[in-house]
């Protein structure tokens, strides 16, 4: 096989993953983000304590977390086929994709958030702050160059994922691996793919890094009296305004 008749193949398939990733991610984030915090909330000492709620949550995100992605691709097929009509493609894949990934991407968040100052939610705490407040203006941001990274580490695990998905008819790069470069010994193809996935991990990687390290250096964990004296000026605020 020439380069003329991989170059379309490659670049559907590089079309289909980035579809894949990029809605796994997203799904991901909007429910591994909460989880994480609920888990963090909720442990003993938190601000919504409940212990009882904590374990559960941390048992079922485990049992997610430890189950191989080929056996949760083949026990999701029932609820994938319900939710998209069908159990191969990549709309399909997103939801194995993203089932899988909100509990890994949930304890990469509470490991970030648990390194949040805790002198500064005792502060807003003290300054009269609801725990919504906490999460907004301390956990969050102080947490979010962390948050980042635990971002981009879940994106390439989806990358890896994706590709396993290729087995069973997702498309993306990993079908192309399998169809072409094993199945029908085109071992170039084989290897350009590989050569492909490791160049997008790694633009993924930097691009993760340096948004991590330019968040970090704006005020991401800038240290907790400069902190803490914004915290006061922002509480302070409305007072001002009514005088």
């Amino acid at each position: 096989m020439n380069w003329t008749e991989m170059r379309p193949l490659l670049e559907q398939a590089c079309g289909d993953t980035f579809y894949m990733v990029g809605w796994s991610t997203l799904i991901a984030v909007v429910g591994g983000l909460p989880l994480g915090l609920l888990l963090v909330l909720t442990e003993r000492g938190g601000l919504l304590q409940n212990v009882l709620a904590n374990k559960v949550v941390g048992q079922v995100v485990n049992i997610a977390r430890s189950m191989p992605f080929i056996i949760l691709m083949v026990a999701l097929m029932g609820f994938t086929r319900w939710v998209t009509g069908s159990t191969i493609g990549r709309d399909a894949a997103i939801v194995p994709l993203a089932i899988g990934a909100i509990p890994f991407f949930a304890r990469l968040v509470e490991t970030a958030v648990r390194e949040v100052d805790h002198g500064l939610v005792e502060a807003v705490q003290a300054m009269g702050g609801t725990t919504w407040t906490v999460v907004r203006k301390v956990l969050v941001p102080e947490a979010l160059p962390s948050l980042i990274s635990s971002a981009t580490t879940t994106v390439v695990a989806l990358i890896g994922y994706s590709a396993m998905a290729g087995t069973v008819g997702a498309g993306g790069l990993g079908d192309i691996a399998i169809r072409y470069g094993y199945q029908r010994f085109e071992t170039d193809l084989m290897w350009i793919t590989v050569a492909v996935l490791a160049v997008v991990i790694s633009v993924i990687q930097f691009a993760g890094d340096y948004a991590a390290r330019a968040l970090h250096r704006r005020g991401g964990r800038s240290g907790a009296a400069p902190r803490l004296r914004l915290l006061k000026a922002e509480a302070a605020a409305p007072e001002v305004t009514k005088v």
